[in-house]
């Protein structure tokens, strides 16, 4: 036994090591922040007819993750999930990232259909689910875990639709669009409205599905009309077929699309017939910019001469806001902390350009209007 004098030395050696070990845990904590890996998880449509777009943005993110982690200021570790683009597997996707991996953010979907599905999960378990291909409406009224840095469709399509009327005196035009696709709806009604603010007649409204083949009956009816622009709402493969229809049918005037034209598979696919496809981005390769060139370059070197796309830029991008974001949280695995820091994020300069997160988590930024040239895109002037 001890005496009580002896009690009280003790006790007080024991109160003085406890002081000792929480300042130094407190210095441990800092230390172990700069040290620890942020475990990353993204969803991406990776096998599939739109893999593409899956893929583009797993190539940006992972030459992205290279830069960052070879910097030193933040380790990241990649954990990729395949949707396949459906929506179940986005869910399931989401649930393991959340609660198996334990992921401090999650990267994707791609589609916005997946997230309408699947980002509820992760807003009401607390992560951060950030969008670097979501352009439909409405996506980030999800909740306060929702972020994007894709340009929505509402303030893509009219700069397209502005420019299309402008270059080509625009007087009516036909729509088309996917009716089985949230995304494609929403951008179907960004160009609906931006064609009558701009007092354009729309003299047809047509409608297909996701994966349909067949584009003979509408284009039919379309030409029939001889619009001076046809409007398409749809992803690559889709209005792929229906640019190549469409000129074997004699309909040989612009086409302006929404955000899934945007990729380098629509001529691939389409060949000639993509030439006269108009879409509005934040992203141009042939930007004369240096810090986009170099970008371009890095990507070639990487992926075997390929060139980036919107997709792959964006997703380059959005790894460098998030690490940005972790840096200043101070915390590697604290998902309140990260989603805090991530809407704090101001004047952001990418190789898309200048960046902010409005109030509603939405991007704030400057699109340009592209269009298809010999298979290649470049600025409409």
């Amino acid at each position: 036994m001890f005496s009580k004098r002896q009690s009280m030395q003790i006790i007080a050696i024991v109160m003085a090591a406890a002081l000792f070990v929480a300042g130094c845990g407190g210095g441990a904590t800092t230390a172990d922040s700069q040290n620890q890996t942020a475990k990353i998880g993204v969803v991406s449509f990776l096998t599939g007819g739109g893999a593409a777009y899956g893929e583009a943005i797993r190539q940006g993110l992972e030459l992205a993750r290279d830069e960052i982690n070879a910097q030193g200021k933040v380790k990241i570790d990649l954990v990729f999930e395949d949707s396949k683009g459906e929506k179940n597997e986005a869910i399931n996707a989401v649930n393991k990232l959340v609660n198996k991996d334990t992921v401090v953010g999650i990267v994707g979907p791609t589609l916005s259909g997946e997230l309408f599905a699947a980002g509820p999960i992760a807003n009401q378990a607390g992560v951060v689910i950030f969008g670097t291909s979501i352009t439909a409406e409405g996506a980030t009224d999800i909740g306060e875990y929702v972020f994007r840095n894709s340009l929505p469709e509402s303030l893509a399509i009219p700069h397209a639709v502005k420019k299309a009327h402008q270059k080509y005196n625009l007087k009516k035009v036909a729509l088309m669009y996917s009716n089985n696709n949230d995304w494609a709806v929403s951008g179907y009604k960004s160009l609906d409205k931006a064609a009558r603010e701009l007092g354009l007649e729309v003299v047809a409204t047509e409608t297909f599905a996701d994966k349909d083949t067949d584009y003979s009956a509408q284009l039919t009816k379309i030409a029939a009309l001889k619009p001076d622009a046809v409007l398409v709402s749809g992803l690559y493969q889709e209005a792929a077929l229906i640019l190549k229809k469409a000129r074997e049918l004699g309909l040989d005037v612009p086409f302006v699309g929404s955000n899934g034209l945007n990729s380098p598979q629509l001529a691939k696919i389409a060949g000639k017939a993509a030439d006269g496809a108009i879409v509005a981005s934040p992203w141009f390769a042939g930007k004369e910019d240096a810090g986009v060139q170099n970008f371009v370059e890095k990507f070639k070197a990487k992926y075997n001469g390929k060139v980036p796309d919107q997709f792959s830029a964006q997703s380059y991008d959005a790894l460098y806001i998030i690490a940005s974001a972790l840096e200043k949280s101070g915390s590697m695995s604290d998902r309140q902390k990260f989603r805090d820091s991530l809407a704090a994020i101001k004047d952001f300069t990418g190789v898309t350009g200048k960046f902010s997160f409005d109030e509603k988590r939405n991007p704030v930024m400057d699109a340009t209007v592209l269009i298809v040239k010999d298979g290649q895109f470049t600025e409409l002037k």
